[in-house]
């Protein structure tokens, strides 16, 4: 690697950290995964591959394709819209009836419903194609023939963000020994869900 091929590289490690670090819906669900220890290796990995390909899409110059079918993204913001409020009444649930963090096994959510759900907050989320198809795909168009680079270094933050929340939650842990933490946790869970389901309902209408 060059020395311009690394400028462009930890240009892209700036720019993807700068956009995945804002508080989300897939942010919160890795941070509460990591908090009960449950499949949290598997979560962070189908964020960090799903991040890794969109980026990919996103250098590859498929945004331009998106922007020639706006009807498929009206269709991801309703579908999506409709997961976050379900989410978000499930999270508003569990405020209402807060529980502490329980080791036994027995409590530990099955894989695939958490599979699923890791799986839908990223690909059913219009926001993530804006931000790393359409956004970060033109930024890295700008550097040439080093986009790729540009993307690698996205990749990269990616990759240090999410294995940083998952796996870093669990020194909240102590925190979260008392109902009141996840009270308030799944309070703003619930809360972030409902305003990006309305920001997608709402930029729908505006179209």
């Amino acid at each position: 690697m060059d020395h311009a091929a690394l400028v462009t590289a930890l240009a892209g490690l700036g720019f993807g950290l700068s956009l995945i670090i804002a508080i989300g819906a897939q942010n919160a669900f890795v941070l509460r995964q990591g908090l009960l220890r449950q499949h949290v290796l598997v979560v962070v990995l189908v964020c960090m591959v799903s991040d890794a390909l969109l980026i990919a899409l996103g250098v590859a110059g498929i945004g331009s394709l998106l922007q020639l079918a706006p009807w498929l993204l009206d269709t991801m913001r309703i579908g999506g819209a409709a997961f976050l409020l379900t989410y978000a009444g499930l999270a508003a649930r569990r405020a209402v009836r807060p529980s502490v963090i329980d080791e036994s096994p027995a409590e530990s959510t099955p894989l695939w419903p958490v599979v699923t759900t890791a799986v839908a907050l990223t690909w059913l989320n219009p926001h993530v194609y804006l931000d790393t198809v359409l956004l970060l795909g033109s930024v890295a168009g700008t550097h040439g023939e080093d986009r790729w680079w540009f993307g690698a270094g996205a990749v990269l933050g990616s990759v240090i963000w999410f294995a940083a929340l998952g796996f870093g939650a669990r020194l909240l842990r102590p925190l979260f020994a008392r109902p009141n933490a996840w009270r308030i946790l799944d309070g703003l869970i619930a809360v972030v869900m409902a305003a990006i389901a309305a920001s997608l309902l709402h930029g729908l209408m505006d179209r």
